[in-house]
């Protein structure tokens, strides 16, 4: 089966195939949903380097895990829950450094890894969107990471209530306050 035949099949099919050892079948689901989730990843680590290693990361995660993966859900979804699972591991971990950055002796603290954020923000030129991510980033992750996925990476209200583990009216809830807390935060 060639390349050109894998982009025709169905999620489920592609995972059917990769399930039973066929080649190039996960290499197809990777090739379709990559770009998305390095897109939510950018959104909640603002780093783009760091932001493909927990693309790369997911995607081995999602691989070890496909015998548990339910066909009844969408693969997107799935994939999505993965990821955010990457990043908050990823916060967790900066969390941890700057904490022992700031308890250690400064020889000491030279050694932990510097894995900050802000050559991204750094770059953005236009103050309305550095304003809009910064009211964003400061969104708690329960009203954040609905909003990204719906508003940002088109997923349904369905599909982000799967991938966080949430009811569709929570999720909608989530929305609704995530929006009305942007507006008055952007004004």
């Amino acid at each position: 089966m060639g390349e050109r035949d894998w982009a025709g099949l169905a999620d489920g099919d592609l995972v059917a195939l990769a399930r039973a050892g066929r080649p190039g079948a996960y290499a197809a689901i990777v090739t379709r949903h990559k770009a998305a989730l390095y897109r939510l990843i950018l959104a909640h680590v603002r780093d783009a380097d760091e932001a493909l290693d927990l693309v790369q990361e997911s995607f081995v995660s999602a691989h070890d895990a496909l015998a548990r993966f339910d066909p009844a859900r969408s693969l997107r979804a799935w994939l999505s829950g993965i990821a955010l699972n990457k990043c908050r591991d990823w916060a967790r971990r900066r969390r941890v450094r700057a904490m022992l950055s700031r308890v250690l002796p400064v020889a000491a603290a030279e050694a932990v890894a510097d894995d900050r954020v802000g050559t991204e923000a750094a770059a953005i030129e236009r103050d309305s969107l550095a304003h809009t991510l910064a009211a964003l980033d400061s969104l708690p992750e329960g009203l954040r990471s609905p909003l990204i996925l719906c508003a940002i990476e088109g997923l349904s209200q369905a599909e982000a209530a799967e991938a966080l583990g949430l009811s569709v009216k929570a999720i909608e809830l989530r929305i609704r306050r995530a929006r009305a807390a942007l507006r008055e935060k952007t004004g």
